[in-house]
């Protein structure tokens, strides 16, 4: 197991039951060797196809990071974790072999990663660095609603873009959370009023998935935007 005192990954978050992980992504080749050693050889085939150095260092470093907070949440050895994908691609992790009591996301831009983890119920993560889009005009047709981009495009410059991912990493934390990606009319999902004038954290339903309730919190920072999404218990 890796010492706290020597990862690149340390808790960023508690919310209730979940446990939020941030992961320091910058250069460096002693951590991604360490890295390495922890993935088994169907990660390291992975590993080895990304093309950029920069792809397979966030690759590498958000992985082991996984695989030492879900080792330590569920008590078992790395040797003994796997992992498997559901009908819409949405991880989920085994131990010898078994499903695992255990939900968890990543997502990672930048040098920043982050990693949730809860015992039940379905959750999403997002992070992004606050980078110029040059295809920004075009994301916020796509993407949001028509109340979204009229708030979008009442801004300009560097407000517009630090609310551009204010609003973009919400929606991508809810539909990483719901697990059916593309097959979701990602518009269709508007951004509670509240949050969208400022409010850090709303519960709200949507129309397109009314069976569930869900918290949806902004957990941005300077360095970066990020939002959580999960379901809340009837």
């Amino acid at each position: 197991m890796i010492a706290d005192s020597d990862s690149w990954w340390h808790r960023y978050k508690s919310i209730g039951a979940i446990a939020v992980f941030h992961v320091d992504l910058i250069p460096d080749q002693g951590r991604e060797a360490e890295a390495l050693s922890w993935l088994d050889g169907e990660e390291r085939s992975r590993w080895q196809r990304f093309q950029s150095p920069v792809a397979q260092r966030r690759y590498v470093l958000c992985r082991a990071a996984l695989r030492a907070v879900l080792c330590r949440q569920l008590g078992c050895p790395n040797e003994s974790l796997a992992f498997e994908a559901a009908k819409h691609g949405k991880p989920f992790a085994l131990v010898n072999g078994q499903p695992a009591s255990i939900s968890f996301n990543v997502s990672h831009s930048g040098n920043h990663g982050l990693i949730a983890v809860a015992a039940k119920g379905r959750l999403g993560v997002d992070v992004e660095e606050r980078e110029p889009r040059r295809n920004l005009e075009n994301l916020i047709e796509g993407v949001f609603s028509p109340h979204e981009k009229a708030e979008l495009e009442s801004l300009e410059g560097c407000q517009q873009l630090h609310k551009f991912f204010r609003f973009w990493t919400i929606k991508e934390a809810l539909v990483k959370a719901h697990g059916k990606g593309l097959s979701m009319k990602v518009a269709e999902l508007e951004i509670p009023e509240d949050m969208r004038h400022g409010a850090a954290k709303s519960i709200c339903q949507f129309a397109q998935i009314p069976e569930t309730s869900w918290c949806l919190e902004d957990m941005g920072t300077r360095e970066f935007a990020a939002a959580i999404a999960y379901e809340v218990s009837p």
